[in-house]
């Protein structure tokens, strides 16, 4: 089992920046691709970013493409993403998900982090 913690979210003025942070731990083996989703306020859950563990290749939703930067750190099991230039509609639940190379499904999820961008 794999189990996926968040933290970095809080309170940032529009054009601000924040650095989320997803610590896993558990059997993430060769294959294994971690993304953000995040879910407003009376909105479904929407992709955000994904990266592969091994391979490092990258996915943006195009609404933070050029804003947003997932990255990770293998010999700390950390995936990060680095949101600068913030809007508030990017204010939402911000959520690490998991899965395995042959699954097409997110099978792992964190508890959440809140971003909050003011206007």
């Amino acid at each position: 089992q794999v189990q996926l913690v968040e933290s970095g979210g809080g309170l940032v003025q529009a054009g601000g920046s924040l650095r989320l942070s997803c610590a896993a731990s558990g059997r993430t083996s060769s294959g294994y691709r971690m993304a953000w989703f995040r879910q407003a306020p009376g909105k479904g859950r929407e992709f955000v970013a994904s990266i592969g563990l091994s391979t490092g290749t990258t996915y943006y939703t195009d609404s933070v493409k050029g804003r947003f930067t997932i990255s990770r750190d293998n010999t700390e099991n950390l995936v990060y993403l680095q949101m600068n230039s913030l809007k508030p509609e990017d204010t939402a639940n911000y959520y690490c998900a998991g899965r395995y190379r042959d699954s097409a499904d997110y099978v792992h999820w964190g508890r959440g982090t809140q971003v909050t961008v003011s206007s």
